[in-house]
């Protein structure tokens, strides 16, 4: 008797051998047909554009388009939206001539395929002109300089605001320029400035703000002639420090200018400079010539905001023939309202004395309210507040 075929006695795990499985032959052939057959039939179905991202993940989410609000426009400027060139040139060009805007061109030379137009917020208001004029400015690698034109025109003359004069031809007994300094760098408080100082006020613009060429655009529209602030060196820097592209007394000349160039790049339509601090640079006669050269042969005018005793600005502007002015007083160098008041009171006798004064200020909110009381007094008292570029008339 077999045990291993014999199922009730076979022991356990004790499986009879199987035979060996055989596959049947196929011919060589015929498996390369096939193989052929499969690769050719795969190239054509891929092949086939049904649907580009096969073999792709990807997910169809559907688009809704929501309507598009227009923004409501900025008080004191309105805004054309893109056209042709040749077209926005003639609708700038219109504009100048039907109407009290300014049109601000990119480059000044000719219409961008946008413009921005200053509206002046009351039709009442003195009438700058536009800018940057093309005549008036060059390009360089910091962007656009201003330069005397061809026939001679200067930026101080063509971006000064008019003297103006008071109600009725009555004629005053002084006049007063006010410098208030500190605008662009933050928009609330250059918006304060503006609804509060009287339109004969000289605006300096300081060189680091954003949107400079917008909020000094306004600032125009509304009648204001305007400075550009240049950080300078004062005696303890770099513990104090005016800010980046700062001119020093131990920088090259030619490092000075470019820092200068950088920062009369910010914006356009200014009469000139004025310095921000520099106590120590505008003491130096061989640091502080070079700069003055350049900035009469740019057309400009020189502001010295009179904080400083020891400036030699005036001296070192009649070497260069530089239109230089002087404040006499500072009004917050004390930023209480009670000193104010009182430096606002003396820069009134003063000009009585003189016939004519100059004063700088901060745009501090206690200056601007302080200021804002005392200039509706002055028609009054035959007191006439005149831009700070009828200085550079008076002693070019």
């Amino acid at each position: 008797m077999d045990l291993a075929s014999d199922e009730l006695t076979r022991p356990l795990g004790l499986d009879p051998p199987r035979p060996p499985l055989r596959l049947p032959r196929i011919p060589k052939g015929v498996l390369i047909g096939a193989a052929l057959t499969t690769i050719g039939a795969g190239s054509i179905y891929l092949a086939i554009p049904a649907d580009p991202l096969a073999g792709v993940p990807h997910a169809i989410v559907p688009i809704v388009t929501a309507p598009v609000r227009p923004e409501p426009p900025q008080a004191g400027l309105a805004h054309i939206h893109t056209v042709p060139t040749e077209v926005a040139r003639r609708m700038g060009s219109d504009v100048e001539s039907a109407s009290g805007v300014s049109v601000v061109r990119g480059d000044g030379t000719s219409a961008p395929e946008a413009l921005i137009i200053t509206i002046p917020d009351d039709p009442g208001t003195i009438r700058l002109n536009p800018a940057p004029d093309g005549r008036l400015i060059e390009q360089s690698r910091h962007g656009l300089l201003p330069k005397v034109g061809r026939d001679g025109s200067r930026p101080a003359a063509v971006y000064a605001r008019p003297a103006g004069a008071l109600p009725g031809g009555v004629k005053p007994v002084a006049r007063i320029a006010l410098v208030v300094g500190g605008l662009g760098l933050s928009e609330a408080a250059t918006a304060d400035a503006l609804a509060k100082l009287p339109r004969a006020a000289t605006l300096a613009f300081a060189p680091y703000g954003r949107d400079l060429e917008a909020q000094v655009a306004r600032a125009r529209g509304r009648g204001h002639e305007v400075l550009l602030q240049v950080p300078m060196e004062p005696f303890d820097y770099p513990a104090n420090d005016p800010g980046p592209h700062t001119l020093t007394v131990t920088a090259r000349p030619h490092d000075n200018l470019d820092k200068l160039h950088w920062l009369m790049a910010r914006f356009s339509g200014y009469v000139g400079i004025v310095n921000f601090m520099g106590a120590k640079i505008t003491a130096d006669e061989a640091a502080l010539a070079p700069l003055m050269r350049e900035i009469a042969a740019r057309g400009l005018g020189f502001v010295d905001d009179g904080s400083s005793p020891r400036s030699l600005a005036a001296k070192v502007a009649g070497a260069t023939k530089t239109a230089t002015a002087r404040a006499d007083i500072v009004l917050d160098a004390v930023a209480r309202a009670d000193a104010v008041d009182r430096e606002l009171a003396r820069l009134e006798a003063l000009a009585k004395e003189r016939g004519y004064a100059l004063a700088s200020a901060s745009a501090l909110p206690v200056t601007l309210e302080r200021v804002a009381r005392w200039a509706k007094e002055l028609e009054g008292k035959g007191i006439l507040l005149v831009p700070a570029s009828t200085a550079f008339e008076a002693r070019r």
